[in-house]
């Protein structure tokens, strides 16, 4: 039988953002960077993998540590982070893993037999004489890799641009040849950095880091994160290095933009920086993109959401959701964990807007956050902590039948209601009153909740700070 696919799609305790999605021999396999859970800066940990049967976005296995920070020679002292990766396969069949060490702008690229066995360092890659892509005068720094071979070419994406840095133009393209690593055509700008956005068609979504490419049938789809940092937006061209023209928004991970279900500018989620990719699976189309926990910018966790093309090739922006992978609603019984709540705001929702780098009022302990009890690594389940009054934690969709009874667990220094509702300003289908208690503590109200696909929202209304654990739905049973 099929679990039930989730957001977050990997467990509650593991934390690898910008996820590269590939299929190999029948399997989905993602690489990222790796979070550390309470770690003082990205990417502090080594490369892992997980995957999973195309057929099963539920049934994520393990695949161990792939790459170590201290396998690349110029990080013996594990002293550097390891940044987002990408990977391809060469052809020669084996898998080539690009990435770039946190304080070196140069691109490594190691390579392994199998899509997640354990990689060995390759080499970097340079010009025909030997220098290395970064290090020459007139290069600009390289980071984020992307890349993509076709036949004896691979297609090397990189680029770090904030906003207002004259001295880099943008994300950059590099032709690699048949070794991997030697440029056979140099760096060409792809898409332009905010300084030089004016007319290009990019305006207010230039090029800020996590470049990605992917094709689909004639098209390249360059994916890339924006200076807005919370959207993952795409220019589409029919030339992998030239002509690539903005055409929109993927995701965003506070779902601004979309206005299917709230007002189009106001926030869901606590937004921050985004990074990661579309894949063909089984027939469908996914988004895979990254969401921030913790109340920090350095516990990010890999979320997916499926994706609609309209005929002329473009896509409809995805709506964060708690059931991504699932390809429909999950099961409208039983008990769901607190962190699947893919909306997750408070009243004062001016100060998360901005995200990382440009707000970070939301890294407050007034604010709400899904974070976890434990160290690094333990395999403890997620919730969420710090709703104070008016904080509403939101998880879609559910299809309810028969639902007579709500449960939650509940702990904190908390006297009030949650109200449980079917829309984020709806009105409150009834209300659970909760009360101090330094333990998990059950407590239900009978409450209706009316039959087919719904939204749920868990509002709570009181004094202190309530940490919500769990939500069961219950029938007459």
């Amino acid at each position: 039988m099929k679990k039930q696919g989730l957001n977050p799609y990997l467990p509650s305790w593991e934390y690898v953002p910008d996820g590269e999605p590939y299929v190999f021999n029948g399997r989905v396999y993602v690489y990222g960077s790796h979070d550390r859970f309470n770690g003082h800066a990205f990417c502090l940990d080594d490369y892992v993998c997980w995957s999973a049967p195309v057929d099963d976005l539920g049934d994520w296995r393990y695949e161990g540590v792939i790459y170590k920070k201290t396998d690349d020679p110029l990080n013996p002292d594990g002293r550097m982070c390891l940044y987002a990766p990408d990977v391809t396969v060469g052809p020669d069949g084996r898998y080539y893993l690009y990435y770039v060490l946190d304080k070196v702008s140069i691109v490594s690229v190691a390579v392994c037999d199998t899509p997640a066995g354990k990689y060995e360092f390759y080499g970097y890659v340079r010009y025909a004489d030997g220098t290395r892509l970064g290090e020459r005068e007139g290069d600009e720094p390289q980071f984020d890799p992307g890349v993509l071979t076709e036949g004896e070419q691979t297609y090397l994406y990189t680029g770090f641009c904030a906003i207002g840095d004259k001295s880099r133009h943008g994300a950059m393209a590099t032709v690699l040849g048949p070794d991997m690593l030697t440029i056979v055509e140099e760096p060409v700008f792809v898409a332009p950095s905010e300084p030089y956005g004016k007319g290009s068609g990019f305006e207010g979504h230039e090029f800020f880091e996590a470049p990605s490419i992917r094709k689909k049938g004639d098209t390249y789809y360059f994916v890339y994160s924006s200076i807005a940092m919370h959207e993952l937006c795409y220019a589409t061209s029919k030339f992998p290095t030239k002509g690539f023209v903005y055409q929109g928004v993927v995701v965003s991970n506070n779902d601004l933009h979309i206005d299917s279900y709230k007002p189009a500018d106001k926030p869901m989620y606590y937004g921050g920086n985004n990074h990661g990719s579309i894949i063909h699976i089984d027939g469908k189309w996914f988004v895979f993109y990254h969401r921030h926990t913790n109340g920090t910018a350095f516990c990010r966790q890999g979320c997916i959401e499926p994706i609609a093309f309209r005929e002329d090739g473009t896509i409809l922006q995805a709506e964060m959701t708690s059931c991504g992978p699932n390809g429909g609603p999950l099961a409208g019984r039983g008990e769901y964990p607190a962190y699947l709540a893919c909306n997750l705001f408070c009243k004062d929702e001016e100060l998360y807007t901005g995200g990382f780098g440009q707000s970070g009022a939301w890294l407050d302990s007034r604010f709400p956050k899904i974070t976890q009890d434990g160290k690094d690594g333990d395999e403890e389940i997620g919730y969420i902590a710090n709703m104070t009054d008016s904080a509403t934690a939101g998880f879609k969709y559910f299809d309810c039948h028969g639902i007579r009874k709500i449960k939650i667990k509940v702990r904190g220094y908390c006297h009030g209601v949650f109200e449980v509702k079917t829309a984020w300003d709806g009105p409150a289908l009834g209300n659970i009153t909760v009360n101090f208690s330094n333990i998990w503590t059950e407590y239900f109200a009978d409450l209706v909740i009316p039959d087919g696909i719904q939204a749920l929202y868990f509002t709570y209304r009181g004094s202190g700070g309530a940490s919500l654990s769990s939500f069961t739905l219950l029938g007459d049973e």
